[in-house]
């Protein structure tokens, strides 16, 4: 993909059906936000009546909520507990089957044709958790098969985020709330007094020649251009949360054996959720299954969290046996280690794992108090 286009052209939102279908038509399965189970999740849309029109959500720590708005914008929300990971590394990987085959056995590998998506609604701290897995997933020394598949017949349809979640901090990280690369299309939601419409930006040659297969757009006018601008000024200004990242590697490193992670020991619960809904964590573990006669035997990949007491099990035991110690071991993977890995954080700032931890930890909160905390040794 291509870094941000300057032309920007106007969607009226009477016609974003008319732009689904264009992503329809050129063979692409539309996937979006939708309400499920008063929760806004990632589903197959197929009209914008899937959206989530006139739905917000209000997050505190270990708080989620969805209400009406009365007013009919499609993405007046921020994120709910899917990442688009989900698609892309999948949660369970079936990668190879082997049969009995006489005296012998046959291995047959896993036929993964994926189909052509477009995420729909995509916002700029999930198009940067895409970019961080991609930077993992495709960019290292060792190249995962599956997901270069998926990932090669993806489009994304960003969203700039026009409303500050209650624990966002994509400003602190750098990672929004405008989407500026790694997308397709990026559109911006406006609903004023005399219109409802679209700011919509393309970022691919892809994105541009499916653009030109819709009625003529109009071009987007600088009073427009200007009105995007500023409320990705308003959002920045009214972010839920913040962090402070100066020498933040530094920070944790040198807090290693402080008295802090005992006492959020005291507090987590090591359910995992937090790397469960994460949109970067990418853990994962392998099952070998097989059938009650023994004729077949199965590989399969699956998400693992390293909040389980088996992720680090080694000859002897776990080298990570107590809550301080796993709850430690991720925060500083995240904050600190991922920069020695990959030369950036691991953390975009979404904000999931403070509203869907049961216990409502922060990591805001608990790095402004690492700052304050003095080594205990």
């Amino acid at each position: 993909m291509e870094t941000k286009s300057k032309k920007q052209r106007i969607l009226p939102a009477g016609e974003f059906n008319v732009f689904l279908r264009v992503l329809q038509d050129a063979g692409y399965e539309t996937i979006g936000p939708t309400v499920q189970d008063r929760t806004i999740v990632y589903d197959t849309i197929v009209s914008s009546s899937d959206l989530p029109a006139g739905w917000t959500d209000e997050q505190a720590a270990g708080s989620y909520e969805i209400r009406k708005t009365g007013k009919s914008l499609l993405f007046d929300f921020n994120v709910g507990p899917h990442a688009w990971k989900k698609y892309l590394h999948r949660a369970d990987l079936l990668l190879w089957r082997a049969k009995t085959n006489g005296s012998g056995f046959s291995i047959q590998e896993e036929d993964d044709s994926p189909s052509k998506k477009a995420f729909i609604g995509v916002r700029a701290c999930e198009v940067a958790a895409i970019q961080k897995q991609d930077k993992i997933f495709l960019k290292s020394q060792f190249t995962d098969s599956a997901y270069q598949k998926r990932r090669a017949n993806t489009l994304i349809v960003a969203v700039n985020c026009t409303k500050a979640g209650g624990n966002c901090f994509c400003a602190s990280m750098n990672t929004g709330p405008s989407v500026l690369s790694g997308f397709d299309f990026a559109l911006t939601e406006i609903l004023d007094d005399k219109r409802h419409f679209f700011v919509v930006e393309h970022g691919s040659k892809l994105a541009e020649e499916l653009l030109n297969k819709m009625p003529k757009l109009e071009e987007a006018s600088a009073k427009e251009c200007a009105l995007v601008r500023e409320k990705m000024n308003e959002v920045s200004e009214n972010m839920g949360k913040e962090v402070d990242t100066k020498d933040i590697k530094q920070l944790f490193y040198d807090h290693y054996d402080d008295h802090i992670w005992d006492e959020i020991a005291t507090r987590c619960m090591n359910c995992a959720n937090c790397t469960m809904v994460c949109p970067t964590c990418f853990c994962t573990t392998m099952e070998d299954v097989t059938n009650l006669t023994g004729t077949e035997a199965e590989r399969w990949r699956r998400w693992d969290s390293c909040f389980t007491m088996d992720f680090s099990y080694i000859h002897g035991g776990s080298v990570r046996p107590s809550d301080s110690t796993r709850y430690r071991h991720w925060i500083t993977h995240k904050f600190a280690a991922w920069h020695d890995q990959f030369e950036e954080s691991g953390c975009v700032g979404c904000g999931r794992c403070i509203t869907w931890c049961p216990v409502g930890i922060d990591v805001t909160k608990e790095i402004k108090n690492l700052r304050k905390s003095k080594a205990t040794v």
